[in-house]
């Protein structure tokens, strides 16, 4: 059991100037979640974290906004201008000065990287009595890598950034995995002594393993099991890699778990999201954020689940239907192309092709919630104008639009009366034609 308590500083300041993005590189989004709130999350789920600092530069004020609006724990710190990674932390030093701890040192562009790996590599750490532990892998291909250099004894005495590197230090596979663990009362010191004589001009946070070797302190890498949660996020062809693996974990773990996913390969489902045993999902469904689906239901094909749905058992979401933050109760059918937003659906509620709850008012900014309970069904082509309450066995009828509250048990039809004009048709082809057949 760890006793010593952990802070975390998170890299994120830089532009990402290969995504070809106003957007900084940190905020782009996998399941509608950015990168950053991965790494976020990762570390939390430590378990003992103090504090996160985030380093933040590019666009500093929209990351900033972001990680105060979703993180209680964490507190952004500018770095401007950018001189490497080594400014970087030293950046967030004044705020942990005299913590008696360990310190990560994590990218905030590697959505990939688990709490479960994470938490090894502190233990790691603390088993060794280390004082800088550097995480490693071995690449076949180490190119653009920083790379692990070991004296004749193997031992651990410096990281070599590739721009640096001679080409017997190229050659070696074992590169930086850019996480550090440091005991920060033995290390902190190194953050003043880093230089920048190199080809970037930067201070490289890397170089506090040669400052620590010289100390004769104890300097160790751990090895990583699976080099894909390192995998950083350079570029939108690299975001889309870094879904695609991601999605994987999450389907393999659901049909593990009793779930029948028709074609894994068209279905994409947050990490977050909890699917009960026995349910189908079908083709081309695009579920995201966080979400509840129960037991023994049936989603999709082509369905989209949006953040914040709690779907319970034995319910069917249809093709071509979207639900965004809503309830949906055991034994409800919305079964196509219709619109659930911000509702809460009963049990037994059937709802009719083609229904909309009319959730957002643009002119004042505010969505509302419809209420449809126990038993009501809706008639295809209905608009449930919020907020509105469809009460307990109430029918809405086809073509309706629904602006104020319908009683139990209450038939509500808002269409105007059919009317129906003999042989309209054939007097307009008459009258088109001259009168001539």
């Amino acid at each position: 059991m760890l006793n010593k308590k952990v802070k975390s500083i998170v890299l994120a300041a830089g532009k990402g100037t290969r995504m070809k993005s106003n957007l900084p590189k940190v905020l782009h989004t996998i399941f509608n979640k950015p990168l950053l709130g991965y790494v976020l999350d990762a570390v939390n789920g430590i378990g003992n974290i103090d504090d996160n600092y985030v380093i933040v530069g590019h666009e500093a004020e929209l990351v900033e906004k972001y990680v105060t609006s979703n993180y209680d724990n964490a507190k952004c710190i500018l770095q401007a201008p950018q001189l490497g990674t080594g400014d970087a932390v030293n950046k967030a030093a004044p705020y942990i000065s005299g913590f008696d701890g360990y310190v990560i040192v994590v990218c905030g562009d590697t959505p990939l990287i688990t709490s479960e790996t994470l938490k090894n590599f502190i233990e790691f750490h603390d088993n060794n009595s280390a004082d800088l532990t550097v995480m490693s892998a071995i690449f076949e291909n180490p190119k653009n890598y920083g790379r692990i250099i070991r004296d004749r004894n193997k031992k651990f005495v410096a990281i070599v950034e590739e721009k640096d590197a001679t080409p017997e230090q190229k050659a070696v596979k074992e590169i930086n995995a850019g996480i550090y663990c440091i005991t920060w009362n033995k290390i902190s010191e190194a953050l003043k002594n880093l230089k920048n004589n190199n080809a970037q001009g930067e201070y490289y946070l890397t170089d506090i393993v040669k400052w620590a070797v010289a100390q004769n302190l104890n300097v160790q890498s751990y090895i990583l099991d699976n080099n894909e949660e390192i995998f950083g996020i350079n570029s939108k062809v690299q975001l889309a890699e870094a879904t695609k693996i991601l999605n994987k974990k999450s389907v393999v773990r659901l049909m593990e778990n009793g779930v029948q996913i028709v074609d894994p390969d068209s279905t994409y489902i947050s990490p977050e999201t909890t699917i009960g045993a026995d349910t189908l999902i079908l083709p081309n469904v695009y579920i995201t954020g966080k979400n509840q689906i129960g037991l023994n239901c049936k989603i999709g094909p082509f369905a989209h689940i949006r953040d914040g749905a709690t779907i319970g058992n034995n319910v069917r979401i249809g093709n071509f239907v979207e639900v965004k933050k809503s309830v949906i109760k055991d034994n409800t059918n919305v079964s196509h192309l219709s619109y659930i937003g911000d509702s809460e659906l009963g049990s037994h509620v059937n709802i009719g092709a083609g229904t909309i709850t009319a959730n957002y008012n643009p002119i004042t900014k505010v969505k509302s919630k419809t209420i449809i309970k126990d038993g009501a069904n809706t008639g295809s082509n209905s608009v449930l104008v919020a907020p509105v309450t469809v009460n307990e066995m109430a029918s809405v009828g086809a073509g309706s639009v629904i602006t104020k509250n319908v009683e139990a048990y209450s038939l509500v039809v808002t269409r105007a009366p059919l009317k129906q004009i003999t042989n309209w048709v054939k007097n307009k082809i008459e009258q088109l034609s001259g009168g001539n057949k």
